[in-house]
């Protein structure tokens, strides 16, 4: 069986390490290894009150390190918890250098797209103000929109063209897209799913179901200024495209492989973030740049070399 490896960097990912800073929380993970289990299960196993894991539950998905879906239970839907991966490495200030000849590395603002098609409810903003006008498309065309670090809507796309820096005899090992992403819904609702589907150069990768529009608490980067009803953060999603199939948080999601994208016969790479025109859960999207929601970052696209 393929492992399934989390790697992030310390100081970008205090989070994670935060998340991690605690006995039960650690209790729950060791637990969780090769098991999917429900709340309850896991308050019944730890001896611990339900409300006490459910909160640490919540703090490990938001840093991304369990996997929490609904399903049918006895007495109605439960949540199901599991982990996504079976390692996580930590890479320590500095160590990242050994390993900088084997990445290729680009940000995206996400004000920069090249493509998009939107339905209201929509909008975008920067740091310090709306953009245009709140649920009129066209304002995705201001020329503002370059300095945007949110942008939201409930049907459509957004397209970006990364530059595709892979040159001489480098071979791509895994390409992978990273962002900051929530679900769409006029206030805040955090049982809101909505299927969010990534697609590269045109071929579809994967589709990963938000779980709702996060507003319980401010985004740890969200300006003041941004009213607390509105969408405060997101969860950091990676897509990634290997030579066995395409992954989301290393839990393999298609067949799509690095053959299919197919970057090497592109001067571009076409990244794709959208809902798809007969998704069963149309929640919409929040995408968060720099300076929203809880990590600093625009779309990364990495390309990991061999």
């Amino acid at each position: 069986m393929e492992s399934r490896l989390y790697m992030i960097e310390a100081k970008d990912s205090l989070h994670v390490l935060s998340a991690l800073a605690s006995e039960p929380r650690l209790a729950i993970l060791e637990l969780l290894d090769g098991r999917k289990l429900s709340v309850n299960d896991v308050s019944k196993e730890l001896s611990l009150p339900q409300s006490t894991i459910s909160t640490n539950i919540k703090i490990l998905e938001e840093a991304g390190l369990i996997s929490v879906e609904t399903a049918a239970g006895k007495k109605g839907m439960q949540k199901l918890c599991s982990l996504p991966y079976d390692e996580i490495v930590i890479q320590l200030p500095g160590v990242k250098k050994e390993f900088s000849q084997d990445i290729i590395e680009v940000a995206m603002p996400i004000g920069l797209y090249t493509d998009f098609e939107v339905n209201p409810p929509c909008g975008l903003c920067s740091c310090e103000e709306i953009i245009g006008f709140l649920d009129v498309p066209d304002s995705f065309l201001n020329p503002k929109r370059a300095i945007a670090s949110l942008i939201w809507f409930e049907r459509g796309f957004m397209e970006y063209k990364f530059p595709n820096n892979l040159k001489g005899n480098a071979t791509l090992e895994r390409l992978e897209i990273s962002m900051e992403l929530s679900s769409e819904v006029p206030g805040t609702n955090t049982d809101w799913p909505s299927d969010i589907t990534v697609w590269v150069n045109g071929v579809e990768l994967g589709t990963w179901t938000s779980p709702g529009d996060y507003g319980d608490v401010r985004g740890k980067l969200t300006p003041d200024w941004w009213k607390l009803a509105g969408s405060q953060y997101g969860l950091l999603k990676h897509w990634n495209v290997t030579e066995e199939g395409t992954y989301i948080d290393g839990m393999k999601v298609s067949n799509i492989t690095l053959n299919e994208v197919n970057v090497r016969g592109h001067s571009s790479v076409k990244v794709r973030i959208g809902i798809k025109e007969h998704a069963v859960n149309v929640g919409g999207i929040n995408i968060f740049g720099r300076g929203f929601g809880n990590y600093d970052q625009d779309i990364v696209m990495t390309m990991h070399l061999r």
